[in-house]
């Protein structure tokens, strides 16, 4: 069962309003002094050791390369405990939330990286911004991980048929986040304020899956599926925040 924290749905309002407030923002002109500040201080501060350190913490935000195959072991793992096709639901979740909120805003506010040279490099709505170099906002690293670490750790408390302690919910769902955010903006593969968009966007993608009551989900057809002895996410009664 999600938690009463989760339940309110003030912190979702509040967090696409924010998202709201801010793409408004970029889009007039404000903040791009700032987003350029940090990528030029970000340039010009990376010896090779903690650049090269970056970088590969970094993987920890890639969904298809890391997440995606770490919680399909998950799912894999937790089916096998439960002999039910409710265990490939958190899966599911989060790759459609993610696959028709983060993917098409990407493209929709065609901004370029850091690394794009041009004058207005940080604009949004660019019109020489082509390619894999005008889907920076907002950040899809620092999303997925919001994402995909909340949804490991719902199979996490699948397999353990346990809630997650508190450090433990600490260590899997925000010091990944936290990791990712400050290598993605360090490495210079994403403005200040795509990062920071993202975390508004991840944050209600997130709480989509805390609040989902996985065990009660009506399944039709598939309901023979569900398994006998189904213990699912809300029954295991993870942690959530």
């Amino acid at each position: 069962m999600s938690s009463k924290i989760t339940r309110s749905w003030w912190p979702d309002l509040l967090a696409v309003a924010a998202f709201v407030a801010l793409t408004l923002a970029l889009a007039r002109g404000h903040l791009l002094a700032l987003d350029e500040w940090v990528a030029d201080w970000s340039f010009a501060h990376q010896p090779w050791v903690p650049y090269w350190t970056a970088r590969v913490l970094n993987y920890l935000g890639q969904g298809a390369q890391v997440l995606m195959p770490v919680a399909v072991i998950l799912t894999f793992l937790w089916w096998r405990r439960i002999q039910s096709i409710r265990a490939v639901l958190p899966f599911v979740a989060a790759f459609v939330l993610t696959f028709f909120t983060i993917g098409p805003a990407k493209v929709f506010f065609d901004r370029a990286a850091p690394k794009f040279k041009l004058d207005n490099r940080a604009v949004l709505f660019n019109p020489d911004a082509s390619g894999t170099l005008s889907v920076s906002y907002p950040s899809g690293h620092v999303a997925n991980a919001l994402v995909w670490y909340a949804v490991i750790a719902v199979l996490l408390a699948g397999v353990l048929q346990r809630a997650l302690t508190r450090r433990e919910t600490i260590l899997v769902r925000v010091l990944p986040v936290a990791i990712v955010f400050i290598t993605t903006v360090y490495t210079g593969f994403h403005w200040l304020t795509d990062s920071i968009a993202a975390l508004f966007l991840g944050l209600v993608l997130a709480r989509l899956i805390d609040r989902t009551p996985w065990d009660r989900i009506p399944l039709g057809p598939l309901e023979r599926f569900a398994g006998s002895e189904d213990r699912s996410p809300g029954q295991v009664g993870g942690e959530h925040h």
